[in-house]
């Protein structure tokens, strides 16, 4: 004899409609059921390859590299179900030194005006401090860098075991040579090498006008410090690194697929070089 609950009376117990029991029963997925499996194993899949992206990222990834356009909830949603986090954020804390007797100061002409038209009108500058250990002993490498305002693309950065005015001014030269025609707003923060009579006079050489940001006012750089959170959120924090070697190169093959690479919203959903390139073709 059959002592089941007849399907009728067990649907309207738990509130289900007998056309959602049946369609349970069948073991066919719903239409909006299948696509979202499918996205789930795509979002697996660049979440394994980056997992220090979040799910506005993945998104983004998922219409630069995949075209394919969902709302960013919808992401969400499926990266929570399938427990899907991206690396922890933490504080960035920069090495710059004030200087305690600057050569050269200049106005803060930048005024966090963080847009720009066209490329290479606005660069930001500044210097972070990395670490790398050998046993107990902790050594350290600087990386100088120069950020243009208008695709965020890195336009040179060099690395150095000693913070000093080599460093900048290498890091400058370089960032010249590459880009001849360039004559930006040139915006630091009051570190020593920034404020250095020899710094300003290779501003001058150049065709640049020099801008730095007040005492104590970090946001008056704030792109730049974003750039030393982001390199440090997806590749630094969370590891050991045991050899200079080792740490230089995660410094230059992760700016190289910073530029290259990493998508960003605030560029429409492409990459600073195809931002740039954007631009040139224009």
């Amino acid at each position: 004899m059959d002592v089941g609950c007849p399907i009728e009376i067990a649907c309207a117990l738990l509130h289900v409609a007998r056309s959602a029991y049946n369609k349970w029963a069948s073991g066919k997925l719903s239409r909006r059921a299948a696509e979202n499996e499918q996205l789930s194993r795509k979002i697996e899949k660049i979440h394994l390859e980056g997992p220090d992206k979040g799910y506005r990222r993945i998104n983004d990834d998922l219409r630069h590299d995949h075209g394919i356009h969902v709302n960013d909830k919808r992401i969400l949603r499926i990266c929570r179900v399938r427990d899907i986090k991206s690396t922890v954020k933490y504080n960035n804390h920069g090495c710059t030194r004030q200087a305690k007797n600057p050569q050269h100061l200049a106005e803060n002409l930048l005024d966090r005006q963080f847009h720009a038209f066209r490329p290479n009108e606005k660069w930001l500058t500044d210097v972070i401090e990395f670490k790398w250990y050998e046993g107990f002993e902790v050594h350290k490498v600087y990386l100088s860098a120069i950020l243009d305002l208008c695709d965020r693309r890195i336009v040179s950065f060099v690395t150095s075991e000693r913070n000093d005015n080599l460093l900048v001014f290498k890091t400058f030269d370089k960032a010249v040579k590459e880009n001849l025609d360039a004559h930006p707003l040139f915006h630091s923060d009051r570190g020593f090498q920034y404020t250095s009579r020899t710094f300003h006079h290779k501003i001058e050489k150049a065709g640049m006008t020099q801008s730095m940001s007040r005492v104590a006012h970090c946001i008056d750089n704030g792109p730049m410090e974003g750039f030393w959170g982001i390199l440090k959120r997806e590749r630094y924090y969370g590891k050991r690194f045991t050899s200079k070697q080792e740490l230089i190169q995660m410094i230059g093959n992760y700016i190289r697929y910073y530029n290259t690479r990493r998508v960003q919203r605030n560029l429409g959903i492409l990459t600073p070089f195809e931002k740039h390139n954007l631009y040139l073709a224009a």
